[in-house]
């Protein structure tokens, strides 16, 4: 099966970035697929997401990202991050002109309800 990318089904969530669903959970339980886009300046909300591995896989731009009680480490465009099921994350784009373009792969596929609000935390 083929699921063509849609541009046009971006949304905006609350982690302050946008997100294309590639491959949801209703297709594969066991994985999905994100397109994400953080806009220039902004980080995303500290959180966490139970019970589910997370990949980013970075396509454009140069980015922060800070996992767990880790210092914050640079990525840029082909770098893959690794994120531990329930692990603190967040990522900044560092650019003041150009989107951080992200995939993230969930394994398993990313359910709403495993989100956690981290920030005030």
């Amino acid at each position: 099966m083929i699921y063509p990318f849609r541009p046009e089904s971006e949304f905006e969530i609350e982690e302050r970035c946008f997100i294309v669903e590639m491959l949801g959970v209703r297709d594969d339980s066991g994985c999905s697929i994100a397109r994400a886009r953080v806009k220039p300046g902004v980080a995303t909300a500290l959180h966490s997401v139970t019970a589910t591995v997370e990949r980013y896989v970075i396509l454009q731009g140069e980015g922060e990202v800070r996992l767990g009680a880790l210092a914050p480490q640079k990525v840029r465009p082909m770098d893959v991050v690794w994120i531990a099921a329930g692990e603190a994350q967040m990522i900044r784009n560092c650019s003041a002109t150009e989107d951080l373009i992200f995939l993230c792969i969930c394994t398993p596929g990313f359910r709403p309800e495993a989100f956690v609000n981290l920030e005030g935390i």
